[in-house]
């Protein structure tokens, strides 16, 4: 079972301290959305969107609210006190956000630069509200891209015998910076399955995706020599499993004969770059649940 409410003029969310984001997970079962909203409006704050969701092959419940705090409401830190005791009653994950603070994001690139400057671009211009806090790239190409955005450059080159070396040191970064969001922006190196569980629902990664799949060098190259139709381009959370984690976005188009090769690249190119950048979107705007392996994503709100 889904239901939504909208509001026209909150298609994005107003970048003051009065808009907050709820998110909560619990068992499904009713009275949730009832203690929820009622719980915000018995503290005077107006309710500009809310998304709910049933799963009913895991029993979860899913809810996304955009409300506002309004000249009597309590402050939010009240407010986040005052709710322990109905998150209590339904064992419920949960969090009060505000989407004026920027989510602090690592991004990881190799040599490709497509994406790389595709969310340089978004976050300068504010499509999403994310601060950069560093680059990190196991080579050094992209250095001069990076720093004439006067974001900072970290090379960590990998090989086989410094790979477990480089991800305690890429933890140590993403505890240094307070990153609470990884991107792996055509990041040419395999995850240790360690280094996955801990970052278990922040770190994105952006793949493309064909049918049948293809592998290994020159997967454009692949997809001509079978004559595909489709091709396109997948983002999802990373899992030890490798690219088939939890789906956030995908990107499709259609091709032809006429497509040779290197078009089926450029065409490539922008589909990792929509699907990666509508990913990240998504989950800054809390948009975004895990749900077992797979997730919920409301767009409405």
């Amino acid at each position: 079972m889904s239901n939504t409410t909208n509001s026209k003029a909150h298609n994005m969310i107003t970048q003051n301290d009065e808009h907050f984001i709820f998110t909560g997970t619990c068992q499904a079962g009713s009275g949730v959305v009832a203690a929820v909203t009622s719980f915000l409006a018995d503290r005077d704050c107006y309710i500009c969107a809310l998304e709910q969701f049933d799963d009913e092959s895991t029993n979860k419940f899913f809810m996304r609210a955009v409300f506002r705090r309004q000249k009597e409401s309590p402050s939010i830190i009240v407010m986040t006190e005052a709710f322990l005791e109905i998150s209590k009653k339904f064992s419920m994950d949960w969090k009060f956000h505000n989407p004026a603070e920027p989510a602090k994001t690592l991004l990881l690139v190799s040599k490709y630069d497509h994406c790389l400057d595709d969310l340089l671009y978004r976050s300068r211009k504010g499509e999403f509200n994310v601060e950069i806090t560093a680059v990190v790239s196991n080579h050094k190409d992209l250095r001069p891209m990076v720093e004439r955005e006067g974001i900072r450059f970290i090379h960590l080159p990998v090989t086989k015998e410094t790979k477990t070396q480089q991800e305690n040191r890429l933890l140590e970064i993403i505890d240094e910076t307070e990153s609470e969001l990884v991107v792996l922006a055509r990041y040419m190196q395999i995850l240790s399955n360690d280094l996955t569980k801990k970052l278990s629902g922040r770190c994105i990664n952006i793949h493309h995706s064909f049918l049948p799949g293809f592998k290994g060098a020159k997967p454009y190259h692949q997809a001509y020599d079978r004559g595909v139709k489709v091709i396109g381009a997948t983002a999802h959370y990373v899992t030890s499993d490798l690219d088939e984690g939890p789906i956030i976005e995908q990107i499709l188009t259609r091709v032809d004969h006429c497509y040779g090769p290197e078009h089926l690249v450029r065409v490539g190119r922008d589909n990792e770059c929509m699907a990666l950048a509508k990913a990240v979107k998504y989950h800054v705007e809390r948009r975004v649940f895990l749900d077992g392996n797979k997730t919920v994503v409301f767009l409405a709100g």
